[in-house]
C-alpha cells in the first residue's frame, strides 16, 4: 500500500488488517470465472457496476481485491468485504489495468528479489563450480553464493564491504575487464592479478544494450565451454531479476521519500514506524551534490546511493527535495561517517556539501531539518554538525537579519567599518581581536602578529573616530556580534 499509494490507490477497507502476506496476482475474467486463490491480489477487471463489485468481493477467497473507483467505498461493497474478509483497494480510474498489473506483479512476486538473487548465486556456483558474487555497475555486491569457503582475501573484503576493494578494482580495470563487460556478453577469464586476487570468470548482466551488472565466479583456472555457457545462462536470469528489482526499488524509493517529506513537514501526522525508525533520538542530514554542468544529476545519484545503502545495512531513510537530499538517521549512528560513505559512492569529481541537524524526537524533526539546512549553508566540503557549529549558525542567522535591514545600520561598528573602507585602516580587525582576547593586549597583538604598542596605538586612534564604550559589558557583546556578522 505504501508503494501503490503513489499510483492513486486508496485502501478502502481491510477487515483482517494490513498484516496479510500476499503470494500471487490474479485477474478477474467474467467470461471464464477463474477463481483466485487465498493470498492473491485479485485485479477486478470487468466490474462496471456496484452490483458486480459486490458479487466479486463477496465470493472471493483472495486476500485483496483491486477496483477502479474513487473513495468512499460503497457501503454494499464494504459489507461484502466483511463477509469474505478481503481487503478492498480503490484505484483512480485513470490508472490503466496494464500498468497496475505490472506494478502489482513486481511488488508481490518480486518482493523477495534479494533472496531470489542469492538463490540464483547458489545455483550458478553449483553449476559453474566456484563461489559467486553478483554485482552492479559500480562493483557493489547485490548477492553472493552460500559457498564461500577457501576464498581469496579480495572475495572476503568484497562481501564484507559490499563492494570490490579499490586496489583490486584498479587491477581489473587495467586488465580490461570493465571494457570487455561494456561491449561483450562472452565470459572473460581473469588470471591471478595480485597476491590477494585469484582467478575469476566474469560475465556481463545485460538488458538489451544496457549493462546492469556482472556475475563473478572464483575458479581455479580456465573453464570448459559448458561451464562458460552455464554462466551466460545465469547472467541472463540475473538480468530478469535486476530489471524487476529496479521497478520495485523505484516505487519503494518514491514511497519512502513521500513518508520522509511528510515526517519533516508534518511529523504529528507521519508514522515513523513505517520507515523502520525509532520515535526518538533522530537527526536530519541535508546534502547537496554537484558534478559537471548538470543541475540535479549528482543529487539524483546521491539519492539513489543513499536509498541503496552502504555495506549491508541502511540506517537512514531519505528523500530528494529539489536539489537537497534529506536523510533521517538514528542519532546513535555516526552521521559524519554516513556522509563520508555517501561521498565514496559518488564520482570523484563530485562536490558534496553536508549539514547535520541536532538530535530530536520525531515531532521535533522540522527543527533538526532547519538546523541541517543552516549547517549546509556553512559547509565548504566538510560536514558541519549543529552540535559543534551552533554559534556559527546563530551568527549566520543574525547576518541574515542584518541583510534584511532589521539590525541597526548606525553605531560605532558601522562607523569603524566605513572608516576602514575610506582610509585603508584595520580598526575593525583590531577591535575584533581585542574583544576576542577579552581586553588582553598582548594576546590580541599575537593574534594579529603586530607589536602590543601598535595595537594600543590603533585602539587610541579608534576612540578618536567614534566613542567606544569598552567598559560596558552589554556594549562589548553587541560590538562583538556586529563585528562577526559584518566580517
Amino acid at each position: 500500500m505504501d508503494v501503490l499509494g503513489s499510483l492513486g490507490t486508496h485502501l478502502a477497507c481491510a477487515p483482517r488488517g494490513r498484516d496479510a502476506e500476499l503470494r500471487g496476482v490474479a485477474l478477474h475474467d467474467p467470461a471464464e470465472n477463474t477463481p483466485a486463490a487465498a493470498g492473491d491480489v485479485l485485479l477486478g477487471l470487468g466490474t462496471p457496476s456496484v452490483a458486480a463489485a459486490v458479487r466479486l468481493v463477496a465470493s472471493t477467497v483472495a486476500s485483496a481485491v483491486v477496483l477502479h473507483g474513487k473513495p468512499p467505498l460503497d457501503e454494499r461493497v464494504v459489507a461484502a468485504a466483511k463477509k469474505s474478509g478481503a481487503a478492498v483497494l480503490l484505484v483512480d480510474p485513470s490508472v490503466p489495468w496494464s500498468q497496475l498489473a505490472n506494478v502489482t506483479q513486481t511488488l508481490v512476486n518480486g518482493g523477495t528479489r534479494t533472496g531470489d538473487l542469492f538463490g540464483l548465486a547458489d545455483v550458478i556456483a553449483g553449476v559453474v563450480g566456484g563461489p559467486v558474487t553478483i554485482e552492479d555497475q559500480q562493483s557493489r555486491v547485490l548477492a553472493y553464493s552460500y559457498r564461500q569457503e577457501d576464498v581469496d582475501p579480495v572475495r572476503v573484503q568484497t562481501i564484507l564491504g559490499r563492494r570490490v576493494p579499490e586496489e583490486a578494482r584498479r587491477a581489473l580495470d587495467e586488465f580490461g575487464v570493465f571494457t570487455h563487460l561494456a561491449s561483450s556478453d562472452e565470459p572473460i577469464f581473469v588470471p591471478k592479478l595480485t597476491p590477494q586476487l585469484g582467478n575469476r570468470l566474469v560475465a556481463a548482466v545485460r538488458a538489451g544494450r544496457e549493462l546492469l551488472g556482472s556475475v563473478w565466479v572464483e575458479v581455479t583456472g580456465p573453464v570448459d565451454a559448458a561451464r562458460s555457457a552455464a554462466l551466460v545462462d545465469g547472467a541472463r536470469t540475473a538480468a530478469l531479476h535486476l530489471l524487476r528489482s529496479r521497478a520495485s526499488t523505484d516505487l519503494e524509493r518514491q514511497a519512502e521519500a513521500d513518508l520522509v517529506i511528510r515526517l519533516l513537514d508534518q511529523p504529528e501526522s507521519a508514522d515513523v514506524a513505517r520507515l523502520g525508525l525509532p520515535s526518538a533520538d533522530l537527526r536530519v542530514i541535508a546534502v547537496q551534490a554537484h558534478a559537471g554542468e548538470g543541475e540535479h544529476g549528482a543529487a539524483v545519484l546521491a539519492f539513489q546511493r543513499a536509498t541503496a545503502g552502504f555495506g549491508w545495512s541502511r540506517p537512514g531513510r531519505s528523500a530528494l527535495f529539489g536539489n537537497v537530499l534529506y536523510t533521517v538517521i538514528p542519532a546513535a549512528d555516526d552521521a559524519v561517517a554516513w556522509v563520508r560513505s555517501l561521498v565514496r559512492e559518488l564520482p570523484a569529481e563530485a562536490t558534496v556539501l553536508a549539514g547535520i541537524g541536532g538530535p530530536a524526537e520525531a515531532t521535533q524533526l522540522p527543527t533538526s531539518r532547519q538546523e541541517a539546512d543552516e549547517c549546509l549553508a556553512l559547509s565548504t566540503g566538510v560536514p558541519v554538525v549543529y552540535d559543534d557549529a551552533w554559534a556559527q549558525v546563530l551568527l549566520h542567522r543574525l547576518a541574515a537579519v542584518a541583510e534584511a535591514g532589521r539590525l541597526p545600520t548606525r553605531g560605532p561598528i558601522s562607523t569603524i567599518v566605513r572608516h576602514d573602507a575610506e582610509n585603508g585602516t584595520q580598526y575593525a580587525t583590531t577591535l575584533r581581536a581585542w574583544l576576542a582576547a577579552q581586553g588582553d593586549v598582548r594576546a590580541a597583538a599575537r593574534d594579529l602578529k603586530v607589536h602590543p604598542n601598535t595595537l594600543r596605538y590603533r585602539m587610541q586612534k579608534m576612540s578618536e573616530v567614534t566613542p567606544l564604550p569598552l567598559d560596558d559589558p552589554d556594549q562589548r557583546l553587541a560590538m562583538a556580534i556586529a563585528l562577526q556578522i559584518t566580517r
